[in-house]
């Protein structure tokens, strides 16, 4: 017993001061912490027990003994505490950020593959080459695509990196964007009409780039500028030198199309290069609207007439035109009228047998709820089967400017037919 009592009397004072150790660790760090600085004030009684049975100093006493160190440290150790803890805060938020950007883009992207973006096109044109579609629009350069069906839809190309070289010469305030292409193949080339111009003036111009081939991958692919067709000049025209759309009449003859408000829409022959102006010219007036009187002749006016296109077809010309007012979104009224003649260069009558360049034109297809304006049409023959092509403003998705490609059938006067319920059946999607 004796020899054991002594052993233990050696051992006691190293663990002692091994607990005397671990203790001011501890409450140091305890001391430290938001629950020490609230309690070291008042200790449980079994606590205050332990430190009495074994000789140790309580946390009130070593508080005092400590004095001015340990309060220093717990100052700089809550200052360090402050930073980590904003360092962490700003990881956190960073992480957070990063996380819901990472979980929008998917979301994003699994929305995209859910739903798919419809295509959005202004002044809609197409041609076919081999079994590819290609589709043509106003934008910066012209907005090329293609499909293999007309309702999924690639980016292709633009026809112009930037813009024509004479532009800003002929309309200083041009944007860059090119308006209301048209698209012809003639003997083996693609001819590309476009329009230069600014919005409500006629200081426009009609330009016209050419292409051995629509398909970009082609080495033979490559727009070639030609320049200008056809120019207005303010003061000096009182006609408006945009929307063209070529026509070749019976005996293989091109005439050009075009015109937007001022006093109507003009045919004029072309040359058989297709890119200037036939000698000696050749012009009629085929479609127009009401002017008021006194209106200045350098600004358009209450006409609200624009965007012929000639489509021959059982042994007539049928002059489409719109009506109305385009780009405004759910406040667009544009709409479609046409007439027909036995002459591509007129007069196109109405049903009523009014004459278009007389206000004449019978009601092709208006807007609705859902899509309360469209227009600025083309029409074609593709395997067969006739189209009207159009863009038509979505009142669902903030007036945008939708294409739609609507079957065209033909009553028994000849007289085209298009069933309005396909502004909500078909729909055409960018694909990549």
């Amino acid at each position: 017993m004796s020899g054991g009592a002594a052993s233990h009397s050696k051992a006691a004072p190293s663990a002692a001061l091994c607990r005397y150790r671990i203790f001011i660790a501890w409450f140091i760090r305890y001391l430290c912490s938001d629950i020490g600085s609230r309690r070291h004030s008042r200790l449980p009684e079994r606590e205050q027990y332990y430190y009495t049975t074994n000789n140790l100093p309580t946390p009130a006493v070593l508080t005092v003994a400590m004095g001015e160190e340990l309060r220093k440290a717990r100052e700089l150790n809550k200052e360090k505490r402050k930073r980590r803890d904003m360092l962490r805060l700003a990881l956190w938020r960073r992480a957070a950020a990063l996380l819901s950007a990472g979980l929008a883009l998917t979301a994003c992207a699994e929305s995209d593959t859910a739903h798919e973006r419809q295509i959005d096109v202004h002044d809609p044109t197409m041609a076919k080459e081999g079994d590819t579609f290609y589709l043509f629009s106003t934008g910066p350069g012209i907005t090329i695509y293609r499909s293999q069906d007309m309702r999924q839809w690639k980016f292709s190309d633009r026809a112009f990196a930037t813009e024509p070289h004479w532009a800003k010469r002929v309309s200083p305030t041009f944007n860059g964007h090119l308006w209301a292409p048209d698209i012809i193949e003639h003997d083996g080339r693609f001819y590309l009409y476009y329009s230069v111009s600014a919005f409500g003036k006629n200081t426009s111009a009609i330009g016209v780039t050419v292409s051995e081939t629509l398909d970009p991958n082609s080495p033979e692919y490559g727009w070639r500028d030609q320049g200008i067709v056809v120019q207005s000049i303010p003061h000096r025209d009182h006609w408006n030198a945009i929307d063209p759309a070529v026509v070749f009449d019976e005996s293989g003859t091109p005439w050009m199309s075009f015109g937007s408000f001022w006093e109507g829409l003009k045919l004029v022959k072309l040359d058989p290069s297709l890119t200037s102006l036939a000698e000696p010219q050749e012009w009629h007036t085929i479609a127009r609207g009401d002017r008021q009187k006194f209106h200045p002749v350098d600004m358009a006016g209450s006409e609200e007439i624009e965007a012929p296109f000639i489509f021959r077809k059982n042994g007539f010309y049928y002059l489409f035109i719109s009506r109305g007012l385009c780009c405004k979104g759910d406040d667009s009224t544009y709409r479609l009228a046409v007439g027909r003649s036995k002459s591509v260069t007129g007069p196109y009558l109405d049903k009523n047998g009014i004459d278009m360049a007389n206000g004449g034109g019978t009601p092709l297809i208006s807007g609705n709820e859902r899509w309360p304006g469209l227009g600025h049409n083309s029409a074609y023959t593709f395997n067969g089967k006739d189209y009207l092509v159009l863009h038509a403003y979505e009142s669902a998705d903030n007036g945008l400017q939708k294409l739609k490609i609507m079957d065209m059938d033909w009553d028994e006067d000849l007289w085209p037919v298009v069933n309005i319920s396909q502004l909500d059946t078909y729909q055409g999607f960018k694909v990549r």
